[in-house]
């Protein structure tokens, strides 16, 4: 559930970050989405992404956790 609500608020946070490279790489001063529709898909996008960013990165901390707890040999 956290990991949910985290993602949701870094892919909105992405969505600006993705805006002003853009500006800055084609001379923009605004960007205009066609409407809140486009929007949300930007950030349903980013918000895919960095969920799945945040499972690999606690899976491998879950397992790296793991292996430090099984050198007992």
């Amino acid at each position: 559930m956290v990991k949910a609500a985290v993602a949701g608020v870094i892919g909105f946070i992405l969505i600006f970050i993705e805006s002003m490279i853009v500006m800055k790489l084609k001379g923009y001063e605004t960007i205009e989405y066609g409407g809140i529709a486009p929007f949300i898909n930007v950030w349903a996008m980013n918000f895919f992404f960095v969920y799945a960013i945040l499972t690999q990165v606690t899976n491998w901390y879950e397992n790296t956790h793991e292996l430090n707890e099984d050198n007992s040999f």
